[in-house]
């Protein structure tokens, strides 16, 4: 007997490979929380590396949005919040890969924001709930196209910067990452297998702050190029 969907399952979410017609197939998305020390501390808290373990939550691939797009405001927020990212895709699978291995295990780069409702997020800390609401929701992961490391090389510094209406909001550099791209690695692959087609949100540097419609987010990472959206209502 020949098995049927009820309906049409939906079509992959795939990004762009610069300066190619490829497209890079979404599996997941991985967001490193606090990965900078002076976010850490405009968001209220400090991080002990010497103590203290990343930590990560989750985007379905769903909540894509491509570089150049526009991204209706959302609901159920008053107070939506861009963070600026570096963002690693992974071309090759493994588990408990080490941190001398973890460039083998890297397709390429891009840009990311990681849009936020951050009342939502306030309220979910108060009362010790899981994040998702306010990170994983509908056009909350707005990424450029994806450069190959071929082209680029490995990336492990660099100007990472936003703007917001042509103001400088967000200023820093790759390199005042609290655990760099291969730490990550390392230990993310202690707890799932890597697939091709994972992204990682490595984190945000201090300066984030709302947005409101018709806002214009021009986002850059020295090396992987811009990213660019409008937020409407």
């Amino acid at each position: 007997m020949t098995k049927q969907y009820i309906f049409q399952p939906a079509e992959p979410v795939a990004i762009p490979v610069k300066g190619t017609t490829q497209l890079f197939p979404i599996h997941r998305i991985f967001c490193v929380g606090r990965n900078y020390m002076a976010h850490a501390k405009e968001m209220g808290t400090t991080v002990d590396k010497t103590q203290q373990e990343p930590f990560y939550f989750l985007k379905h691939p769903s909540s894509y949005v491509p570089n150049g797009s526009e991204m209706p405001y959302p609901t159920r927020t008053d107070n939506l919040h861009y963070e600026m990212e570096f963002v690693v895709a992974i071309g090759k699978s493994g588990a408990n890969i080490s941190q001398q291995d973890a460039v083998n295990h890297i397709f390429g780069y891009g840009c990311g924001l990681d849009m936020t409702r951050r009342d939502l997020q306030a309220k979910a800390k108060d009362n010790r709930h899981p994040w998702d609401i306010a990170k994983d929701f509908e056009n909350s992961a707005i990424l450029s196209e994806i450069i190959a490391i071929a082209q680029s090389g490995e990336i492990t510094e660099g100007i990472i910067e936003l703007e917001v209406n042509g103001e400088v909001r967000q200023s820093s550099d790759l390199n005042n990452m609290i655990w760099n791209v291969n730490e990550i690695i390392e230990h993310l692959s202690t707890l799932y297998t890597l697939q091709p087609g994972d992204i990682i949100m490595t984190g945000t540097p201090e300066g984030v702050g709302a947005v409101q419609p018709d806002d214009q987010i021009i986002g850059f990472v020295k090396g992987v190029g811009e990213l660019l959206v409008k937020i409407i209502k």
